[in-house]
Order: structure tokens, then C-alpha cells, then sequence
């Protein structure tokens, strides 16, 4: 990349030194906030990850609608509100729609003749760099008056023209690339799941003789397997379905876990939420968790997800079921990649029958459909998966890092462009 002839101190920390010919503008001159209009005919809206999106408006009740202020298509937008909450999303958007949204969003004006794709990248960089370290109060809250003074570049017409075509031909091949490679991975899921639904429902002998399941949406399985229900194999248990006192002494507490808790192949105990030694016992009492177990999620949008407990943690459990595998680990293996292969998925969706499943509770996984097979079998299909499954989840690995790597690439693309410390015109 080429730099410019000349560069001056802006006087500003966050830009640092910048062409020796733009111009640094204050905030306020460049920008003011928009005049709130209201117009209850218009769908409404939010700001998510820089991007305004429609929000339903059937669960927006009429009389806060009409509070709601218009935003205009190539208006920018600034959610100012709990910046200490948040510190990942984008906070600062270029609408491409009309949409009211909360009058506690800032809506700008330009005051100025200004290419906006160009402020889109430049606000971008000033909203992650700098503003999310001003505001006030304990929600850390921002007014226009908060930003009304920052200071801004502000390079000739010309140029900000110039760095858009740049930066939209240069942003849009990154996120092409991404997206590619975020294909790959929904790729490398679904064959991962082709894989484990296949070992798990037929085993590893292609040759082997086949019978009715007599389940029709499972269909043959190998001539010496048993279809039974999983209460048969596996004792089944659950912890509380309510929600106890929650304490923070740290000596006389002991740690209570929900799906939430689940990262991965493995508890984290780290921020986990604390009850008292009374409840625990109570609790515990009815299911008695142990190294080597199942736990999975029993309600919400989680259902299914599961870990085998790996550490000799004494610990609680909610809304999630425990399978008591007794220290046979190759059982607990084979039990998870049951929930992995989509035939738990399928139960789930028979018992809906088409509405929506927030629950299953312990009778219907006593019930689940499950099968017997010799243990040396088990054995090899679950060597077989550990690594074949392993391979996949490095190649997403590998994926995720190059996704990380074009993301960085990215924003320093646009950091270096808009603040002048490339040339790209």
C-alpha cells in the first residue's frame, strides 16, 4: 500500500497522524441530530451489528410505536444506550430502509456535503476505536452531546468518493471469501452428521445383513441390533426444574449447572451461578451426578445439547437430564453421539407435530428410541467417529482462524483507508 507525500499530528489520540491536507472537523459541524418526527404507517427498526434491520411490529405494542421517532434511508443511526453492556456489536449504522425506531436511539443530519459510504467506514472505526469509551452513569449511556465535540477527519469530496469505490470493491471480495468459507463449515457440519447418523443407525460393516426396524423413520438396521427404548440401557434422572436463591459465598455454595454452562465438549465452571449447601443437598439427592455421565438439555432452544461430565465436580443440576452411565464411558460416547446424529431431533419433531417444543420432560426421554448392540461394536464405531469427527472439527477449526484472520484484515483494511495512513487515490 502507498502512503501520502506529507502527514501532520490531527490532535486527536484515536486518529493519530493523518494526510497533511484533510482536514480534522468537530463532530457537531460535521453532523447534528435529527429533529424527531413520528409516522406510525412506517414498519420499525433497530440497529443490529451496524446494520438496521426490521423489527416485528406485532410485538410492539401501538402506543410505543407512536413514540418512535422516523428514520430515513440514508440516515445514520447511533445506538447510545447501555454501551457498557455490549462492547462487540457495531453501534452505528447507514440505513437503507424507512422505519421508526425507540426515541432513545441519536438519528443524525449531515451538515456538510459528504459522501455517507465513506462516514459509514470512517463512523465505523471512530464507534470500535472510540465511543464506546465515552457516555455516563451506571448503564454508561451516551447523549449527542457526548460526541458533539469529538473530532473527526474529513479528507476533500474527491477522495472520500475515491476511498468508497475502494473500500466497497476491497470490503465486498472479503466478505465474499468469508462466506465461502463459512459454507465450508456448514458443509463440514452436515458431513459430519451424515457420518455419526450413519455409524450410529447401521454401524461400520457395509456388508452386513439388514432387517426392519419396525420404526419408519429410522428403516433398517443391522440384522442383529435390538430398536429399544433408552430406559432400558441407561438409568435416567433429572435435577430441579425451579430456580433457587442464588448465593455468593464462595466456601458454603456449590455450583448449580444448565445448558447454558455447556462450552463445547465441557462444563465451565468459571462464572457459573451458586447455591447454598442446604438446596444442593436436596437436589443432588435425586440425581447424583458423576465423572463419566451424560447431562443434556431438556427445554428452550437447546434441547439435545449435551456433555459428558469429565471432572469430579460436586455439583447441581437444572432443567437437564442425566444419564447414570455407571463409569462406562464408551456407553456415555455412543449416548452423545445418539443426540448428535438427528434421530433425537426427529423425536422431538414427531412429539410437536408441527408446534413448538420447549420441553421434554423425563418421561419422553425414558422413551427415546435407542439401540442394543454388542459392546466390541460400540467400541469400534465410537473409535471410528472419535476420529473421524476429530479430522472435521480441525478442518472447522482451521476455517474459523481463516475467517478470524479476513475479519482482521478487514477492519485494518478500513482503519488504515478512512484515516488516511494508506493512499489508496
Amino acid at each position: 500500500m502507498k502512503k501520502y507525500d506529507q502527514y501532520k499530528n490531527s490532535g486527536v489520540e484515536w486518529l493519530g497522524e493523518i494526510p497533511e491536507h484533510w482536514e480534522v472537523k468537530k463532530f457537531k459541524h460535521v453532523f447534528s441530530e435529527k429533529r424527531k418526527t413520528t409516522n406510525v404507517s412506517l414498519p420499525c427498526g433497530s440497529i443490529s451489528f451496524g446494520k438496521v434491520v426490521y423489527k416485528d411490529d406485532e410485538k410492539i405494542p401501538e402506543s410505543t410505536k407512536r413514540s418512535y421517532q422516523v428514520l430515513s434511508q440514508g440516515d445514520f443511526l447511533i445506538n447510545p444506550l447501555n454501551l457498557n453492556y455490549d462492547l462487540i456489536s457495531l453501534r452505528i449504522a447507514l440505513s437503507d430502509k424507512d422505519v421508526v425506531v425507540s426515541s432513545g436511539y441519536i438519528i443524525l443530519n449531515n451538515n456538510l456535503k459528504l459522501n455517507k459510504n465513506y462516514f459509514k467506514w470512517l463512523l465505523h472505526i471512530f464507534d470500535v476505536v472510540f465511543m464506546k469509551t465515552l457516555g455516563s452513569g451506571v448503564r454508561q449511556t451516551l447523549s449527542f452531546t457526548h460526541i458533539a465535540n469529538c473530532e473527526l477527519v474529513f479528507p476533500s469530496i474527491e477522495e472520500q468518493n475515491k476511498m468508497t469505490n475502494f473500500l466497497d470493491d476491497k470490503t465486498a471480495k472479503i466478505d465474499q471469501a468469508i462466506a465461502i468459507k463459512q459454507k465450508q463449515i456448514e458443509l463440514l457440519k452436515e458431513r459430519r452428521q451424515i457420518l455419526i447418523h450413519k455409524a450410529v443407525t447401521r454401524g461400520l460393516n457395509e456388508n452386513v445383513k439388514l432387517k426392519n426396524s419396525g420404526v419408519e423413520w429410522i428403516g433398517q438396521i443391522p440384522e442383529h441390533w435390538e430398536v429399544v427404548h433408552i430406559r432400558r440401557l441407561v438409568d435416567i434422572r433429572d435435577g430441579t426444574h425451579d430456580t433457587p436463591l442464588y448465593v455468593e459465598d464462595e466456601i458454603d455454595s456449590f455450583p448449580l449447572v444448565t445448558s447454558k454452562d455447556f462450552e463445547g465438549d465441557i462444563i465451565n465452571f468459571e462464572n457459573i451461578k451458586k447455591i447454598s449447601k442446604k438446596d444442593h443437598f436436596n437436589i443432588s439427592k435425586r440425581s447424583g451426578v458423576q465423572t463419566g455421565d451424560v447431562l443434556m438439555s431438556m427445554i428452550g432452544g437447546n434441547i439435545g445439547k449435551s456433555v459428558i461430565i469429565a471432572e469430579n465436580h460436586n455439583f447441581s443440576i437444572k432443567n437437564v437430564a442425566l444419564f447414570k452411565t455407571y463409569g462406562n464411558l464408551n456407553l456415555s460416547k455412543f449416548i452423545r453421539y445418539y443426540f448428535e446424529s438427528g434421530l433425537l431431533q426427529k423425536q422431538i419433531e414427531l412429539k410437536s407435530r408441527g408446534g413448538a417444543q420447549g420441553f421434554l420432560s423425563l418421561g419422553d426421554i425414558r422413551n427415546l428410541v435407542f439401540f442394543k448392540l454388542p459392546q466390541i461394536e460400540q467400541l469400534k464405531i465410537i473409535i471410528h467417529l472419535d476420529y473421524s469427527t476429530n479430522k472435521i472439527a480441525t478442518a472447522i477449526s482451521l476455517k474459523d482462524r481463516e475467517i478470524e484472520k479476513l475479519k482482521e484484515y478487514k477492519m485494518s483494511l478500513i482503519d488504515g483507508v478512512v484515516t488516511g495512513k494508506v493512499r489508496v487515490c
